[in-house]
């Protein structure tokens, strides 16, 4: 497996992991080793809108909870 595609693919790993601290998660390399790297990008691509998404819904949330000076 050439050098950009083991990255891409720990990329990915990382970015799961960033999730829950509390558990990790690791891929098997052969499963993605069959994909391009323009698919391995997509996927890390879609975690990070995920994770965006994410982070505005509990911003969204904790607004909420915000005190106004009135």
């Amino acid at each position: 497996m050439n050098s950009r595609k083991q990255q891409l693919i720990e990329d990915i790993q990382n970015l799961l992991n960033s999730y829950d601290s509390e558990n990790t998660t690791s891929i098997n390399p052969d499963l993605l080793e069959f994909m391009d790297d323009n698919t391995l990008i997509n996927i890390i691509d879609s975690l990070l809108n995920q994770k965006e998404e994410s982070k505005e819904t509990d911003i969204a949330w904790l607004e909420q909870f915000k005190k106004y000076d009135i």
